[in-house]
């Protein structure tokens, strides 16, 4: 099929690429202990961008019993866009990297069913709600371009997530986590789940009051989403192109602590954003973001780098309906040295930050964040002494960034594609609300 219609487009006098995915996602859904949904959705979608006198064109469908309708529609589309110099990448080699696994594919209803119920048999306590929530998903990615490159890989993905809930009078405490890999989970992933669960749970059963001030403050993995979205955000060169991004045009500028080393590594095996080549045709590569605080690139696609001058990094993404754009695979930031009692020690005085409210709202590319705390524990005499409740943090995370007071090692993989280790932030502003 994708001969086919870049067959037609270079008829039509043009460069293409096109993009062929078949996605099938499983799902199963635990309530209060107990199955409640398995729901099975599968597409098959094309999506295809020529490049005519100067203009790009793009179009998607899910209909393959015939494609002539995508090509017109993708060259009706390059009449009415842009102008761009876009050039597509040619043949070239692909890594090996493990995208698939043979059991996890095949996995029925009733094994992941057994994965859920595991999980909600170690977290069944008095008064606590359950939930659980297992993913399969099974996908065959082919791409080709009028350039010469082509390529075709499977990928699997399951992930395990559970939540319990527990409500007392007015307050209303709840505990997450989540597991999500190429392969099938291990008793000892389904293990950690609730081991982490309950873990959070015992440690805010006592309720105390939240400490004020400038304080160090750590952040566990979990908890990094308002100091890493900013830093993600920043790292794209669709915030460079625009000339939002606090960080652009300081390539090579040491802007961090000498601690911080951030890399996007799409080769990582078994993790579920690996791929040997991204959505635009461009070979998977390790790519340093940040090197012992030292700013050494940022992410591209073939449009963002066409429009700056410069590679594409490989990170396009695309969708089976609308034009590509940037895309992260695996981001990891380097752990250090010390294990948890070793970070909280280091604090002395200060908070542990678990989730926070209001994640992404407001303008998170200039660094500022304000939030509310969902989970987090006072830290006094470098031990927890409980949960606090109605406190917020405050900061800005390029300033924070500068004084890094520690590192952990136990990093973990967020929604299967950050690995990110707990991190302890001197000066963060700790208010009541």
């Amino acid at each position: 099929m994708l001969d086919t219609v870049l067959d037609l487009a270079r008829r039509k006098g043009a460069a293409a690429d096109a993009l062929l995915r078949d996605e099938a996602t499983l799902s199963l859904k635990f309530e209060s202990g107990r199955l409640k949904e398995n729901a099975f959705r599968q597409e098959k979608g094309l999506n295809l961008r020529v490049t005519a006198h100067g203009r790009v064109g793009v179009a998607g469908t899910t209909d393959l019993t015939g494609v002539d309708d995508v090509v017109e529609r993708a060259f009706a589309s390059a009449a009415e866009g842009d102008m761009l110099d876009l050039a597509f990448p040619g043949r070239a080699p692909v890594a090996a990297v493990e995208t698939w696994s043979d059991r996890a594919a095949g996995l029925s209803v009733d094994e992941l069913a057994w994965f859920g119920r595991r999980v909600v048999e170690r977290l069944a306590r008095p008064g606590w709600q359950v939930n659980a929530s297992i993913d399969r998903y099974v996908e065959t990615t082919r791409f080709a371009n009028s350039a010469g490159q082509s390529c075709e890989y499977r990928a699997t993905a399951i992930s395990v997530s559970a939540d319990v809930t527990r409500v007392a009078g007015d307050d209303v405490l709840m505990a997450y986590d989540y597991s999500a890999a190429v392969a099938a989970p291990a008793e000892a992933d389904l293990d950690r789940i609730a081991r982490t669960i309950v873990t959070k749970m015992e440690r805010a059963e006592r309720v105390v009051e939240p400490p004020e001030g400038r304080l160090p403050v750590l952040f566990t993995p979990e908890g990094s989403a308002a100091i890493l979205l900013p830093l993600r955000q920043a790292l794209s060169g669709k915030t460079v192109l625009q000339g939002v991004s606090p960080v652009g045009g300081k390539v090579g500028e040491r802007l961090f602590d000498e601690v911080l080393t951030l890399t996007d590594d799409p080769l990582t095996p078994g993790r579920i954003a690996s791929r040997p080549l991204d959505d635009e045709g461009t070979a998977s590569a390790r790519l340093p973001l940040i090197e012992r605080g030292v700013v050494r690139a940022f992410v591209y696609d073939l449009e963002t780098a066409a429009r700056t001058g410069t590679r594409s990094t490989g990170h396009g993404k695309r969708a089976t309906f609308g034009k590509p754009g940037i895309a992260f695979s695996n981001l990891v930031l380097e752990s250090g040295a010390l294990d948890e009692d070793g970070l909280l020690e280091e604090i002395g005085h200060g908070l542990v930050v678990d989730e926070l409210i209001g994640v992404g709202q407001g303008n998170t590319i200039a660094g500022g964040f304000s939030h509310p705390v969902a989970l987090a524990y006072r830290v006094d005499g470098g031990a927890i002494a409980g949960r606090v409740k109605d406190a917020a943090v405050a900061g800005n995370v390029y300033e924070l960034l500068k004084r890094i007071r520690a590192l952990g090692r136990d990093a973990k993989w967020i929604a299967g594609t950050r690995r990110v280790p707990p991190m302890v932030l001197d000066g963060v502003n700790v208010a009541r609300r």
